[in-house]
C-alpha cells in the first residue's frame, strides 16, 4: 500500500475535478462535489492540510486506489 501524502483540501478538490466530480456547494469549511455518472457525492473539508483517515475515507468513497489518487496529484 502507497503511503498517503500531506495534502490541502483544496489540493484534494483539484485531484478529484479531474475525474469528473464539480463543486455542488460549500457548507462553512467543507466542499461538497458531485459526480453524475457514476453517481457519487463527496465532502472534502477545507483544511491547510487533511488528516490521514480523512482521506483514506475520501479515496475509498470515490472509488480510487491509493495510487490512482496520487496520480491524480
Amino acid at each position: 500500500m502507497s503511503k498517503l501524502p500531506s495534502i490541502s483540501g483544496k489540493d484534494c478538490v483539484n485531484a478529484l475535478q479531474k475525474i469528473g466530480f464539480y463543486q455542488k456547494r460549500r457548507e462553512s469549511s467543507h466542499i461538497i462535489l458531485r459526480r453524475d455518472e457514476p453517481f457519487t457525492q463527496v465532502v472534502v473539508p477545507d483544511r491547510q492540510e487533511l488528516a490521514k483517515g480523512t482521506l483514506r475515507a475520501i479515496i475509498r468513497d470515490v472509488d480510487l486506489s491509493v495510487e490512482e489518487f496520487i496520480a491524480l496529484l
